[in-house]
């Protein structure tokens, strides 16, 4: 069974994950972290339980989403994993950082890519993927069948949808990808997003203002 744990990060208040199993791999999604008591906040957490990081992923590549990608790479020697897609977006964080007033340490790129489709492992556990793009050019969840949660970065949040008005953004594809993707999972799979509480599927079909 995967254990998750979030950590509110950075001025915009984002959500980084942390998943682990039996086996003590865990997965970082979405590094945030900004502050160094963010920073140690997160690898206090990894010490003390004893993990093992195996794997850093992105979502997407916003820079509230990237922000602490150097930082796991530096302490933990991981390279990011997202969808090629997403690479223009990362190339284009150093050039407004500045004018927003925030410190942005270049992120490593990947190694390798992620597909559109399919899964990835670490421990004894698995996360599909799903692609949602919309908010961001090449989006991607990560769904688990087996623990029936999905991480959904800045797809889906409680009551609400991510912002389309950034580059590369798309409201009819955010929709259609919500619509078309994400409601096809259970009702009681809970969503952890990018910002905010959880929800779940159910919920938001029956009560997002966006989608109902």
């Amino acid at each position: 069974m995967i254990q998750i744990k979030s950590f509110v990060c950075n001025p915009f208040q984002e959500n980084t994950y942390i998943l682990s199993d039996e086996t003590g791999e865990c997965i970082i999604v979405d590094p945030g972290m900004y502050s160094g008591y963010e920073q140690n906040d997160v690898t206090d957490y990894v010490q003390n339980k004893g993990l093992k990081p195996v794997l850093l992923l992105n979502t997407h590549c916003h820079i509230d989403h990237i922000l602490g990608n150097k930082f796991i790479h530096d302490r933990y020697g991981l390279l990011p994993c997202f969808n090629e897609g997403e690479l223009p977006v990362l190339e284009s964080a150093p050039a407004y950082a500045a004018p927003m007033g925030i410190r942005y340490e270049l992120s490593p790129l990947p190694q390798k890519y992620l597909p559109e489709s399919g899964s990835i492992s670490f421990g004894k556990s698995e996360l599909e993927l799903i692609y949602a793009p919309g908010h961001s050019p090449a989006h991607l969840c990560f769904y688990s069948p087996a623990d029936n949660f999905i991480i959904g970065g800045d797809v889906l949040f409680y009551r609400s949808i991510g912002r389309t008005d950034l580059p590369g953004g798309n409201y009819q594809q955010l929709i259609n990808s919500i619509q078309e993707r994400l409601f096809k999972l259970p009702d009681d799979c809970i969503v952890y997003p990018g910002h905010g509480p959880e929800t779940n599927i159910g919920d938001e079909k029956q009560y997002n203002p966006f989608l109902t």
